[in-house]
């Protein structure tokens, strides 16, 4: 009779084989730890630095000519002119109106487009020079079915990237709001947060805002008023709102409500000027 190996009694194993298989290896746990650990280390500091940076709005908030920053919403304070997509500040607008400049582009003088097909080849002619705010606004208009284009969110999320890739805040905004809220796409809020803090950390205001609404609705108030007190003093009136809606639950004291009150009133007071509040009255 052959001899016969006790059945308890492995047989050899190739430790490549091993290996392949998944078996734990001390080796293996200790770099898996090492790499969670540096994957922590690295959030840890792009938390900090979200929080660090972007506390000044970001210089194409000012308008190019009288170069205050311009009042928020932008869209109700200022126009954009298509030209060489600057956006003027209605003071400004006002203050070239008295020197008779009525059909022509404050800042660079060229007459405005007469129909949406000219505005449309204005933009389009900055578009192939790789202007980002020219590409960033040509995505809006596919979106919003502007200047005789058609509704295509693909075009519009292409042009949008296209712009972010190349510096604007605005377009990181907007790609945060699409991917967030799920506009014509599957919803994928990190996605967008991500987009949001791009943006909020080179002086964004509504990124800024909006990152603490998305910390505020998860539960996380602490990050949420530290985000909000940010924008708040970059004239967010929507940012004070979150935070007077924080005092009056509790979550907020009333030294940081007071606070966020002197900060704004700073911002806002800091954007006025006698041609704005003109404009406003007429």
């Amino acid at each position: 009779m052959e001899p016969v190996g006790h059945a308890s009694e492995p047989e050899p194993v190739d430790p490549d084989i091993n290996e392949s298989a998944g078996a734990p290896s001390h080796d293996g746990a200790a770099s898996a730890s090492s790499d969670d650990d540096g994957r922590s280390a690295e959030a840890a500091r792009y938390s900090q630095r979200l929080l660090n940076e972007g506390h000044e709005r970001w210089e194409r908030d000012r308008c190019p000519i009288c170069f205050l920053f311009i009042g928020l919403p932008m869209v109700e304070h200022a126009k954009m002119n298509v030209c060489c997509m600057k956006r003027v500040c209605k003071g400004c607008e006002i203050a070239a109106h008295r020197r008779g400049i009525y059909d022509r582009c404050p800042f660079c003088r060229t007459p405005h487009p007469s129909d949406e097909a000219l505005a449309l080849a204005m933009i389009q002619k900055r578009v192939s020079k790789g202007d980002a705010e020219a590409i960033y606004h040509l995505g809006n208009h596919h979106d919003d079915v502007h200047l005789g284009l058609s509704k295509d969110i693909s075009r519009a999320i292409e042009l949008w990237t296209e712009a972010a890739e190349l510096g604007s805040l605005d377009a990181h905004y907007q790609l945060g709001v699409t991917y967030y809220n799920g506009d014509d796409v599957n919803v994928d809020k990190p996605r967008g947060v991500r987009h949001w803090q791009e943006a909020a950390m080179k002086g964004d205001v509504s990124s800024r805002h909006f990152l603490g609404y998305d910390e505020f609705h998860n539960g996380n108030c602490e990050l949420a008023l530290r985000h909000w007190m940010i924008s708040v003093k970059m004239g967010c009136e929507d940012s004070l709102n979150g935070i007077k809606r924080m005092f009056m639950e509790g979550r907020a004291t009333k030294a940081q409500y007071a606070q966020a009150l002197r900060e704004y009133g700073d911002a806002v007071e800091e954007m006025k000027s006698h041609q704005r509040e003109e404009a406003k009255r007429l």
